[in-house]
Protein backbone atom coordinates (compact mmCIF):
# COMPACT_ATOMS: atom_id res chain seq x y z
CA UNK A 1 0.00 0.00 0.00
CA UNK A 2 1.54 3.10 -0.87
CA UNK A 3 1.99 5.75 1.69
CA UNK A 4 1.46 9.02 1.43
CA UNK A 5 4.68 10.43 3.10
CA UNK A 6 8.11 7.94 2.57
CA UNK A 7 10.62 9.52 4.41
CA UNK A 8 14.29 8.07 3.75
CA UNK A 9 16.26 9.09 6.56
CA UNK A 10 14.89 9.21 10.82
CA UNK A 11 17.41 12.44 11.85
CA UNK A 12 15.62 14.68 14.14
CA UNK A 13 13.95 16.98 10.83
CA UNK A 14 12.43 13.96 9.41
CA UNK A 15 11.16 12.78 12.55
CA UNK A 16 9.35 16.64 13.70
CA UNK A 17 8.05 16.69 9.90
CA UNK A 18 6.91 12.51 9.97
CA UNK A 19 5.75 13.44 13.96
CA UNK A 20 3.31 16.80 12.31
CA UNK A 21 2.21 15.01 9.34
CA UNK A 22 1.43 11.85 11.18
CA UNK A 23 -0.52 13.88 13.98
CA UNK A 24 -2.62 15.80 10.81
CA UNK A 25 -3.70 12.16 9.74
CA UNK A 26 -1.32 11.46 6.83
CA UNK A 27 0.09 7.98 6.38
CA UNK A 28 3.53 8.48 7.08
CA UNK A 29 6.85 5.72 7.10
CA UNK A 30 10.36 6.32 8.01
CA UNK A 31 12.93 4.20 6.69
CA UNK A 32 16.01 4.03 8.92
CA UNK A 33 19.47 2.59 7.81
CA UNK A 34 20.78 2.28 11.37
CA UNK A 35 19.19 0.23 14.63
CA UNK A 36 18.29 2.77 16.58
CA UNK A 37 16.17 6.02 15.28
CA UNK A 38 17.49 9.84 15.61
CA UNK A 39 20.34 10.40 13.13
CA UNK A 40 23.25 12.31 15.37
CA UNK A 41 20.41 12.50 17.98
CA UNK A 42 20.31 8.40 18.73
CA UNK A 43 21.07 7.43 22.52
CA UNK A 44 23.26 3.82 22.12
CA UNK A 45 24.24 1.68 25.35
CA UNK A 46 27.85 0.19 26.43
CA UNK A 47 28.41 -2.32 28.88
CA UNK A 48 24.58 -2.63 29.34
CA UNK A 49 24.55 0.37 31.79
CA UNK A 50 25.84 3.16 30.16
CA UNK A 51 23.90 5.31 27.63
CA UNK A 52 25.52 7.98 26.10
CA UNK A 53 23.81 10.44 22.78
CA UNK A 54 25.83 10.31 19.98
CA UNK A 55 26.39 13.87 19.22
CA UNK A 56 24.20 15.94 20.88
CA UNK A 57 25.07 17.96 24.18
CA UNK A 58 22.95 21.09 24.83
CA UNK A 59 20.23 22.72 22.73
CA UNK A 60 18.62 25.79 22.62
CA UNK A 61 15.13 27.47 21.26
CA UNK A 62 13.00 25.18 23.86
CA UNK A 63 11.77 28.28 25.80
CA UNK A 64 7.93 29.14 26.09
CA UNK A 65 7.10 30.11 22.77
CA UNK A 66 10.39 29.42 20.78
CA UNK A 67 10.39 26.71 18.38
CA UNK A 68 11.01 23.60 19.54
CA UNK A 69 8.09 24.30 22.59
CA UNK A 70 6.03 25.49 19.24
CA UNK A 71 6.21 22.15 17.31
CA UNK A 72 5.86 20.33 20.81
CA UNK A 73 2.68 22.35 21.71
CA UNK A 74 0.93 21.01 18.38
CA UNK A 75 2.22 17.31 18.87
CA UNK A 76 0.41 18.23 22.28
CA UNK A 77 4.05 16.83 24.28
CA UNK A 78 4.74 19.84 25.79
CA UNK A 79 4.17 18.87 28.69
CA UNK A 80 5.98 15.81 28.68
CA UNK A 81 8.81 16.55 26.55
CA UNK A 82 10.57 19.28 28.85
CA UNK A 83 14.01 20.60 29.36
CA UNK A 84 16.38 21.64 32.04
CA UNK A 85 17.88 25.18 31.98
CA UNK A 86 21.55 25.43 32.29
CA UNK A 87 22.96 28.28 34.47
CA UNK A 88 21.76 31.15 32.90
CA UNK A 89 24.53 33.10 34.97
CA UNK A 90 26.86 30.81 33.43
CA UNK A 91 26.25 28.50 30.62
CA UNK A 92 29.30 28.23 29.18
CA UNK A 93 32.60 28.22 31.15
CA UNK A 94 35.24 29.47 28.63
CA UNK A 95 38.95 28.22 30.05
CA UNK A 96 42.44 29.56 28.50
CA UNK A 97 46.18 30.23 30.02
CA UNK A 98 45.90 33.05 32.16
CA UNK A 99 41.80 33.55 31.84
CA UNK A 100 38.66 32.47 32.51
CA UNK A 101 35.13 33.91 31.51
CA UNK A 102 31.52 32.26 32.54
CA UNK A 103 29.21 33.27 29.21
CA UNK A 104 26.04 34.62 30.79
CA UNK A 105 22.84 35.33 29.28
CA UNK A 106 22.44 38.71 29.92
CA UNK A 107 24.26 41.07 27.34
CA UNK A 108 25.32 43.73 29.15
CA UNK A 109 26.90 41.13 31.78
CA UNK A 110 28.70 39.73 29.17
CA UNK A 111 30.28 43.34 28.37
CA UNK A 112 30.94 43.87 32.17
CA UNK A 113 32.67 40.34 32.06
CA UNK A 114 34.90 41.15 29.18
CA UNK A 115 35.49 44.55 30.72
CA UNK A 116 37.04 43.98 33.65
CA UNK A 117 39.30 41.41 31.77
CA UNK A 118 39.99 43.50 28.79
CA UNK A 119 39.95 47.35 30.79
CA UNK A 120 41.55 49.55 27.53
CA UNK A 121 39.20 47.64 24.66
CA UNK A 122 35.94 48.52 26.86
CA UNK A 123 34.51 50.64 23.91
CA UNK A 124 35.27 47.99 21.42
CA UNK A 125 33.60 45.13 23.30
CA UNK A 126 30.44 46.82 24.05
CA UNK A 127 30.10 47.48 20.02
CA UNK A 128 31.10 44.14 19.45
CA UNK A 129 28.18 43.22 21.62
CA UNK A 130 25.59 45.58 20.72
CA UNK A 131 26.18 44.59 16.73
CA UNK A 132 25.87 40.87 17.15
CA UNK A 133 22.68 41.68 19.17
CA UNK A 134 21.41 43.96 16.24
CA UNK A 135 22.24 41.65 13.29
CA UNK A 136 20.68 38.73 15.82
CA UNK A 137 16.97 40.80 15.46
CA UNK A 138 18.03 41.04 11.87
CA UNK A 139 18.64 37.17 11.35
CA UNK A 140 15.32 36.51 12.60
CA UNK A 141 13.33 38.63 10.71
CA UNK A 142 14.33 37.62 7.68
CA UNK A 143 14.14 34.10 8.72
CA UNK A 144 11.03 32.54 7.64
CA UNK A 145 7.95 32.69 7.40
CA UNK A 146 8.80 36.48 6.78
CA UNK A 147 6.82 39.35 8.05
CA UNK A 148 7.23 41.99 5.66
CA UNK A 149 5.41 44.60 7.87
CA UNK A 150 8.70 43.72 10.24
CA UNK A 151 11.01 44.16 7.28
CA UNK A 152 10.26 47.59 7.35
CA UNK A 153 9.89 48.62 10.99
CA UNK A 154 13.25 47.35 11.67
CA UNK A 155 14.78 48.12 8.76
CA UNK A 156 17.84 49.33 10.91
CA UNK A 157 18.75 45.56 12.37
CA UNK A 158 18.03 43.68 8.71
CA UNK A 159 20.29 45.93 7.00
CA UNK A 160 23.24 45.36 9.86
CA UNK A 161 22.15 41.14 9.22
CA UNK A 162 22.38 41.65 5.59
CA UNK A 163 26.30 43.54 5.52
CA UNK A 164 27.51 40.61 7.40
CA UNK A 165 26.23 37.64 4.75
CA UNK A 166 29.61 36.87 3.64
CA UNK A 167 31.84 37.57 6.49
CA UNK A 168 33.67 35.04 8.72
CA UNK A 169 33.55 36.07 12.61
CA UNK A 170 37.33 36.52 12.55
CA UNK A 171 36.50 39.24 9.51
CA UNK A 172 34.20 40.91 12.53
CA UNK A 173 36.65 40.25 15.26
CA UNK A 174 38.67 42.60 13.63
CA UNK A 175 36.63 44.78 12.51
CA UNK A 176 35.69 45.91 15.96
CA UNK A 177 39.33 45.50 17.12
CA UNK A 178 38.62 42.70 20.00
CA UNK A 179 42.24 42.09 21.23
CA UNK A 180 43.15 38.39 20.49
CA UNK A 181 42.36 36.51 24.41
CA UNK A 182 38.93 38.39 23.79
CA UNK A 183 38.39 37.25 20.58
CA UNK A 184 39.66 33.24 21.99
CA UNK A 185 37.01 33.83 25.22
CA UNK A 186 34.28 34.39 22.76
CA UNK A 187 34.17 31.83 20.08
CA UNK A 188 36.07 29.10 22.56
CA UNK A 189 32.62 26.85 21.98
CA UNK A 190 34.11 26.65 18.14
CA UNK A 191 33.47 22.56 18.55
CA UNK A 192 29.99 23.38 17.98
CA UNK A 193 30.54 23.99 14.72
CA UNK A 194 34.01 22.27 14.60
CA UNK A 195 35.23 25.66 12.38
CA UNK A 196 37.68 28.13 13.08
CA UNK A 197 37.05 31.46 13.51
CA UNK A 198 38.56 32.62 10.13
CA UNK A 199 36.32 29.88 8.63
CA UNK A 200 33.04 30.10 10.11
CA UNK A 201 30.27 32.14 9.00
CA UNK A 202 28.99 35.52 11.48
CA UNK A 203 26.07 34.20 10.45
CA UNK A 204 26.32 30.83 12.25
CA UNK A 205 28.16 32.09 15.54
CA UNK A 206 25.88 34.93 16.17
CA UNK A 207 22.49 32.37 16.12
CA UNK A 208 24.29 29.49 18.44
CA UNK A 209 25.95 32.32 20.66
CA UNK A 210 22.55 34.56 20.82
CA UNK A 211 20.35 31.35 21.04
CA UNK A 212 22.45 29.86 23.94
CA UNK A 213 21.98 33.23 25.21
CA UNK A 214 18.21 33.49 25.64
CA UNK A 215 18.65 29.81 27.25
CA UNK A 216 20.51 26.63 27.02
CA UNK A 217 18.67 23.58 27.58
CA UNK A 218 19.28 19.71 28.68
CA UNK A 219 15.93 17.31 28.25
CA UNK A 220 14.48 16.48 31.74
CA UNK A 221 14.36 12.69 30.94
CA UNK A 222 17.64 12.83 28.42
CA UNK A 223 17.56 12.66 24.40
CA UNK A 224 16.55 9.28 24.14
CA UNK A 225 13.20 10.16 25.71
CA UNK A 226 12.94 13.05 22.94
CA UNK A 227 13.82 11.07 19.51
CA UNK A 228 11.41 8.04 21.55
CA UNK A 229 8.44 10.77 21.79
CA UNK A 230 8.62 11.59 18.33
CA UNK A 231 8.84 7.75 17.22
CA UNK A 232 4.88 7.20 19.29
CA UNK A 233 3.63 10.20 17.89
CA UNK A 234 3.98 8.76 14.56
CA UNK A 235 3.25 4.86 15.31
CA UNK A 236 0.26 6.11 17.44
CA UNK A 237 -1.25 7.92 15.03
CA UNK A 238 -0.69 4.69 12.20
CA UNK A 239 2.57 5.13 10.82
CA UNK A 240 5.53 2.96 11.04
CA UNK A 241 9.70 3.63 11.52
CA UNK A 242 11.32 0.92 10.10
CA UNK A 243 14.55 0.65 11.40
CA UNK A 244 18.12 -1.52 9.38
CA UNK A 245 16.76 0.17 5.98
CA UNK A 246 19.35 1.17 4.23
CA UNK A 247 18.30 2.47 1.02
CA UNK A 248 19.88 1.48 -2.30
CA UNK A 249 18.16 3.16 -4.50
CA UNK A 250 15.42 5.47 -5.77
CA UNK A 251 12.72 4.55 -8.43
CA UNK A 252 12.06 7.66 -11.00
CA UNK A 253 10.36 7.60 -14.07
CA UNK A 254 10.28 10.58 -15.95
CA UNK A 255 11.87 13.13 -13.22
CA UNK A 256 9.04 11.79 -10.69
CA UNK A 257 10.44 10.19 -7.37
CA UNK A 258 7.88 7.39 -6.92
CA UNK A 259 9.91 5.31 -3.78
CA UNK A 260 12.82 3.60 -3.09
CA UNK A 261 14.76 0.04 -3.18
CA UNK A 262 15.94 -0.33 0.39
CA UNK A 263 17.97 -3.66 1.64
CA UNK A 264 17.25 -5.12 5.40
CA UNK A 265 20.76 -4.98 6.76
CA UNK A 266 19.57 -8.23 9.07
CA UNK A 267 17.79 -10.14 6.51
CA UNK A 268 19.73 -9.36 3.29
CA UNK A 269 16.25 -8.77 1.49
CA UNK A 270 15.37 -6.26 -0.61
CA UNK A 271 12.52 -4.40 -1.56
CA UNK A 272 10.59 -1.74 -3.10
CA UNK A 273 8.88 1.28 -0.58
CA UNK A 274 6.60 3.48 -2.26
CA UNK A 275 4.91 6.86 -1.74
CA UNK A 276 2.81 9.78 -3.08
CA UNK A 277 5.62 12.28 -1.76
CA UNK A 278 9.56 11.13 -0.54
CA UNK A 279 11.59 12.99 2.02
CA UNK A 280 14.99 12.58 1.70
CA UNK A 281 16.44 13.23 4.97
CA UNK A 282 19.74 11.20 4.10
CA UNK A 283 22.16 13.68 2.74
CA UNK A 284 21.41 15.53 -0.26
CA UNK A 285 24.57 14.94 -2.46
CA UNK A 286 24.66 11.56 -1.64
CA UNK A 287 20.94 10.97 -2.60
CA UNK A 288 21.59 12.88 -5.43
CA UNK A 289 24.36 10.63 -7.03
CA UNK A 290 21.79 7.78 -6.63
CA UNK A 291 19.43 9.46 -8.42
CA UNK A 292 21.87 10.97 -11.02
CA UNK A 293 22.90 14.07 -10.87
CA UNK A 294 22.13 15.08 -14.66
CA UNK A 295 18.18 14.80 -13.45
CA UNK A 296 18.57 18.14 -11.50
CA UNK A 297 18.12 21.38 -12.79
CA UNK A 298 20.94 23.73 -13.10
CA UNK A 299 20.48 25.66 -9.87
CA UNK A 300 19.84 22.69 -7.76
CA UNK A 301 23.01 21.00 -9.21
CA UNK A 302 24.80 24.54 -8.00
CA UNK A 303 23.63 24.42 -4.57
CA UNK A 304 24.22 20.33 -4.53
CA UNK A 305 28.26 21.70 -4.55
CA UNK A 306 28.91 22.10 -1.02
CA UNK A 307 31.46 21.56 0.75
CA UNK A 308 30.97 18.69 3.57
CA UNK A 309 32.06 20.47 7.72
CA UNK A 310 34.94 18.90 9.23
CA UNK A 311 34.43 15.65 11.56
CA UNK A 312 35.02 15.52 15.13
CA UNK A 313 36.35 13.49 17.94
CA UNK A 314 34.49 12.02 20.74
CA UNK A 315 35.53 10.56 24.33
CA UNK A 316 32.46 8.82 25.92
CA UNK A 317 33.44 8.29 29.74
CA UNK A 318 32.33 7.02 33.13
CA UNK A 319 33.31 8.36 36.26
CA UNK A 320 32.99 6.38 39.67
CA UNK A 321 33.40 7.54 43.42
CA UNK A 322 33.76 10.95 42.65
CA UNK A 323 31.24 13.81 42.26
CA UNK A 324 32.15 16.39 39.50
CA UNK A 325 30.50 19.60 40.75
CA UNK A 326 33.18 19.25 43.69
CA UNK A 327 35.58 19.74 40.85
CA UNK A 328 33.86 22.89 39.02
CA UNK A 329 31.33 21.38 36.67
CA UNK A 330 27.33 21.52 36.68
CA UNK A 331 24.89 22.79 34.91
CA UNK A 332 27.00 24.34 31.74
CA UNK A 333 29.53 23.10 29.71
CA UNK A 334 33.32 23.54 29.70
CA UNK A 335 35.43 24.56 26.93
CA UNK A 336 39.19 24.47 27.07
CA UNK A 337 42.26 25.82 25.31
CA UNK A 338 45.85 25.97 25.76
CA UNK A 339 46.29 28.42 22.80
CA UNK A 340 45.67 32.02 22.73
CA UNK A 341 45.20 31.74 18.77
CA UNK A 342 41.75 29.51 17.89
CA UNK A 343 42.74 29.29 14.04
CA UNK A 344 46.10 27.84 15.05
CA UNK A 345 44.49 25.89 17.36
CA UNK A 346 42.26 24.49 14.82
CA UNK A 347 45.11 23.84 12.24
CA UNK A 348 47.39 22.09 14.62
CA UNK A 349 45.24 19.72 15.21
CA UNK A 350 42.98 19.42 11.89
CA UNK A 351 46.30 19.48 9.50
CA UNK A 352 49.05 18.42 11.39
CA UNK A 353 46.79 15.81 13.42
CA UNK A 354 48.66 17.48 16.55
CA UNK A 355 46.84 16.87 19.76
CA UNK A 356 49.74 17.11 22.12
CA UNK A 357 48.21 20.44 23.36
CA UNK A 358 44.57 19.72 22.50
CA UNK A 359 41.46 22.79 22.67
CA UNK A 360 38.20 20.86 23.32
CA UNK A 361 34.53 20.58 24.83
CA UNK A 362 33.86 19.09 28.29
CA UNK A 363 30.51 18.35 28.94
CA UNK A 364 28.56 16.25 32.11
CA UNK A 365 25.07 15.34 31.35
CA UNK A 366 24.22 13.37 34.34
CA UNK A 367 24.57 16.54 36.07
CA UNK A 368 22.23 18.17 34.12
CA UNK A 369 18.81 16.69 35.15
CA UNK A 370 17.87 14.52 38.06
CA UNK A 371 16.20 12.15 36.28
CA UNK A 372 17.97 8.74 36.10
CA UNK A 373 18.96 6.88 32.92
CA UNK A 374 22.34 7.42 31.59
CA UNK A 375 24.11 5.03 34.04
CA UNK A 376 23.96 3.60 37.71
CA UNK A 377 23.12 6.18 40.25
CA UNK A 378 26.49 5.50 41.61
CA UNK A 379 28.60 6.90 38.39
CA UNK A 380 28.61 9.85 36.84
CA UNK A 381 29.44 10.91 32.67
CA UNK A 382 31.65 13.05 30.77
CA UNK A 383 32.62 13.60 27.57
CA UNK A 384 34.97 15.08 25.63
CA UNK A 385 34.92 16.15 22.37
CA UNK A 386 37.16 18.10 19.59
CA UNK A 387 37.94 18.14 15.86
CA UNK A 388 39.35 15.55 13.68
CA UNK A 389 40.02 14.80 9.96
CA UNK A 390 38.40 12.47 8.26
CA UNK A 391 40.98 11.82 5.30
CA UNK A 392 43.41 11.04 7.80
CA UNK A 393 41.42 8.74 10.35
CA UNK A 394 39.94 6.78 6.98
CA UNK A 395 43.56 6.05 6.04
CA UNK A 396 44.55 5.07 9.21
CA UNK A 397 41.78 2.61 9.71
CA UNK A 398 41.94 1.13 6.29
CA UNK A 399 46.14 0.86 6.51
CA UNK A 400 47.23 0.00 9.90
CA UNK A 401 44.37 -0.26 12.52
CA UNK A 402 46.28 -0.46 15.77
CA UNK A 403 47.60 3.26 14.59
CA UNK A 404 44.33 4.31 14.17
CA UNK A 405 43.18 3.12 17.51
CA UNK A 406 46.72 3.89 19.09
CA UNK A 407 45.72 7.50 18.10
CA UNK A 408 42.77 7.61 19.28
CA UNK A 409 44.00 6.44 22.56
CA UNK A 410 46.64 9.17 22.33
CA UNK A 411 44.02 12.28 22.14
CA UNK A 412 42.72 10.73 25.02
CA UNK A 413 45.63 10.60 27.18
CA UNK A 414 46.70 14.32 26.02
CA UNK A 415 43.14 15.40 27.01
CA UNK A 416 42.96 13.34 30.26
CA UNK A 417 46.40 14.64 30.85
CA UNK A 418 45.35 18.49 31.02
CA UNK A 419 41.79 17.22 32.95
CA UNK A 420 44.26 16.20 35.60
CA UNK A 421 46.75 19.09 35.19
CA UNK A 422 43.92 21.81 35.34
CA UNK A 423 40.40 20.10 36.48
CA UNK A 424 40.47 16.85 38.29
CA UNK A 425 43.58 15.61 39.73
CA UNK A 426 44.28 11.77 39.30
CA UNK A 427 40.89 11.35 37.32
CA UNK A 428 42.16 8.37 35.50
CA UNK A 429 41.68 6.72 38.81
CA UNK A 430 37.81 6.98 38.52
CA UNK A 431 37.36 6.45 35.04
CA UNK A 432 35.37 3.06 35.12
CA UNK A 433 34.73 3.22 31.49
CA UNK A 434 36.05 4.92 28.57
CA UNK A 435 35.36 4.50 24.11
CA UNK A 436 36.38 6.90 21.62
CA UNK A 437 34.72 7.60 18.62
CA UNK A 438 36.30 9.45 15.34
CA UNK A 439 35.37 10.72 12.08
CA UNK A 440 35.19 6.98 10.77
CA UNK A 441 32.80 5.91 13.54
CA UNK A 442 30.15 8.95 12.49
CA UNK A 443 30.71 7.28 8.89
CA UNK A 444 29.36 3.81 10.00
CA UNK A 445 26.77 5.06 12.66
CA UNK A 446 25.39 8.22 10.95
CA UNK A 447 25.34 7.19 7.76
CA UNK A 448 27.35 10.75 6.89
CA UNK A 449 29.69 11.09 3.94
CA UNK A 450 32.86 11.75 5.17
CA UNK A 451 32.18 11.60 8.88
CA UNK A 452 30.97 15.05 8.36
CA UNK A 453 29.32 16.37 11.59
CA UNK A 454 26.69 19.25 10.33
CA UNK A 455 26.05 18.56 7.03
CA UNK A 456 27.68 21.27 4.80
CA UNK A 457 30.14 23.27 6.72
CA UNK A 458 29.34 26.21 8.38
CA UNK A 459 31.30 28.75 6.02
CA UNK A 460 29.81 32.06 4.50
CA UNK A 461 29.26 30.34 1.04
CA UNK A 462 27.44 27.80 2.71
CA UNK A 463 25.17 30.15 4.94
CA UNK A 464 24.48 32.51 2.29
CA UNK A 465 21.00 33.21 -0.24
CA UNK A 466 21.79 30.60 -2.82
CA UNK A 467 21.85 28.01 0.50
CA UNK A 468 20.29 24.88 -0.78
CA UNK A 469 16.63 24.42 1.07
CA UNK A 470 14.06 21.90 0.41
CA UNK A 471 13.52 22.24 -2.97
CA UNK A 472 15.23 19.52 -5.79
CA UNK A 473 13.34 20.07 -9.19
CA UNK A 474 12.21 16.59 -8.95
CA UNK A 475 8.72 15.88 -8.40
CA UNK A 476 7.29 14.48 -5.39
CA UNK A 477 10.89 15.21 -3.81
CA UNK A 478 12.20 17.11 -1.28
CA UNK A 479 14.99 17.31 1.28
CA UNK A 480 14.92 17.91 4.73
CA UNK A 481 17.91 17.75 6.48
CA UNK A 482 20.80 19.83 7.90
CA UNK A 483 22.19 20.39 4.47
CA UNK A 484 19.17 21.65 3.13
CA UNK A 485 18.10 23.47 6.41
CA UNK A 486 20.32 24.30 9.55
CA UNK A 487 22.26 21.68 11.51
CA UNK A 488 21.36 21.47 15.28
CA UNK A 489 18.68 19.90 17.48
CA UNK A 490 16.28 23.31 17.40
CA UNK A 491 17.84 23.82 13.65
CA UNK A 492 16.37 20.71 13.23
CA UNK A 493 12.97 21.23 14.74
CA UNK A 494 12.45 23.83 12.71
CA UNK A 495 13.56 22.21 9.31
CA UNK A 496 11.07 19.84 9.29
CA UNK A 497 8.42 22.40 10.94
CA UNK A 498 9.13 24.89 7.56
CA UNK A 499 8.93 21.77 5.31
CA UNK A 500 5.27 20.35 7.36
CA UNK A 501 4.00 24.13 6.92
CA UNK A 502 5.05 24.25 3.12
CA UNK A 503 3.29 20.90 2.72
CA UNK A 504 0.22 20.94 4.49
CA UNK A 505 -0.64 25.04 4.74
CA UNK A 506 -0.70 24.40 8.76
CA UNK A 507 1.35 27.47 10.09
CA UNK A 508 2.58 26.04 13.38
CA UNK A 509 5.62 28.90 13.64
CA UNK A 510 5.09 32.70 14.55
CA UNK A 511 7.16 35.00 12.25
CA UNK A 512 9.82 36.77 14.39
Amino acid sequence: MKTDYLIVGSGLSALVFGSLMAKSGKKVQILEAHEYPGGFGHTFTMAKKYKFNAQLHYVWDCGEGHTVNQVLKKLNLEQTVTFERYDPDGFDHMRMPGYALNIPSESQELIQRLSALFPQNTNQICQFILEVQKTSKGLKILSPPVNPMQLFQHFAEVSCAVMYLNSTLQNVFDKFQLPLEAQTLLASQWPDFLLPPDQLSFYAWVILFTGYQQGAFYPTKHFEFVINSLVKIIEDNGGEVLVNQEVTNFLVTDKTVTGVQATDRITHQTREFSGEIIICNIDPKKAAQMIGIDKFSRKIRHRLNYDYSPSNYMAYCVVKDIDLRDYGFGKWNTFHTGHQNLNEAFYQMYEQHDYSNPTFAITTPTLLTETAGDCPEDCQIIEFLTVANYAYFKELQATNRKAYNDKKEAILNSILDIMEQHYIPNLRKYLVFKITGSPTTNERFCWCPQGNSYGSSLTPKNMGIGRLNHLTSLKNFYFCNASSGYPGFAPTFWTGAILYQRLSGDLILEAA
